[in-house]
């Protein structure tokens, strides 16, 4: 006997039993998405989780990397500012002890930031050559030579053509003060005299990677008493804005307003700014300052 509902004489509609079979299928295939969902979004948070943690151990590595402690001689400090953008950086800085008379130092960017750049920095850091060793002794090599072999490493291990590196390598005399460089694509170096004037040094070269047989010039000048050398890498231009042209003027006001403080002070204030201005925010770029102050 067919049960008629009385909004339904013909008995064609379905019956509110069959709609209620109907729903609860429904709500088990929708369960059933969702277990599968939550158990690929489980899957995925223990793959991240691994990502991260080992970037962790990157940067650990990459911080072991870095100079423990910089040489202070004399009158001649070294003092840096180092924030990566991510866990690692692409940013790289060492200051050497050569021999009883010469400090060298460097600071490198490579291209872009993150795992990729931070490789590069590694290999940078080991085929860097500063001493030309011989039978009978060594001999310093200067600063165009030291950028030279590093250019022509670079050139010789065919790496993908987005795959280059800005740096700067320098000597400073500590008897003499006089500091001689080399530059290949780096952003100026800057000498903040004790008298307040800033003056930035001119020196040619071209980006590490990219040209073979590149000629890197080389520049000297003498540091004078409450003189500090200042190398930055180009994260300190789009440290303060999502505007470049607004962060470089930023940057070049506080530079100006600043520029007469010690060097631990200055790299100070400028940490302090950098946090302020990003408000917990991970920086654009990565950033590095390495300041080389005669006391």
């Amino acid at each position: 006997m067919r049960l008629v509902r009385e909004d339904d004489p013909t008995g064609l509609s379905p019956s509110p039993v069959s709609d209620i079979t109907s729903l609860q299928q429904e709500i088990c295939e929708l369960q059933q998405e969702i277990n599968q969902l939550k158990r690929r979004g489980d899957k995925l948070n223990f793959h991240l989780s691994r990502i991260d943690e080992e970037l962790k151990l990157a940067a650990r590595l990459q911080q072991d990397f870095l100079p423990k402690t910089l040489p202070q001689i004399g009158r001649i400090h070294f003092h840096t500012l180092f924030r990566p953008a991510g866990h690692v950086s692409g940013d790289f800085y060492d200051v050497l002890r050569l021999d009883e008379k010469h400090i060298g130092f460097y600071i490198a960017d490579a291209v872009g930031h993150g795992v990729p750049a931070a490789l590069l920095t590694m290999f940078i850091k080991h085929a860097l050559a500063t001493k030309q060793i011989d039978v009978g002794g060594y001999r310093l090599l200067t600063a165009a030579e030291t950028m030279t072999r590093l250019n022509d490493t670079l050139i010789e291990q065919a790496l993908s053509a987005a795959t280059f590196a800005t740096a700067l390598y320098g000597t400073i005399n500590i008897d003499t003060r006089q500091v001689t460089f080399a530059r290949a694509g780096h952003p100026l170096p800057m000498v903040l005299r004790a008298n307040g004037q800033i003056e930035s040094l001119e020196c040619e070269g071209g980006l590490l990677g990219v040209f073979p047989n590149e000629n890197y010039e080389e520049r000297t000048v003498t540091l004078e008493l409450g003189d500090r050398l200042l190398l930055v890498t180009d994260g300190v231009e789009v440290a303060f804005s999502a505007d470049i042209a607004t962060s470089q003027q930023r940057w070049y006001e506080e530079l100006n307003t600043r520029h007469n403080l010690p060097a631990e002070q200055f790299l100070h204030e400028f940490a302090s700014l950098i946090d302020n201005a990003t408000d917990g925010v991970s920086l654009r770029d990565d950033l590095t300052m390495l300041v080389l102050e005669v006391r």
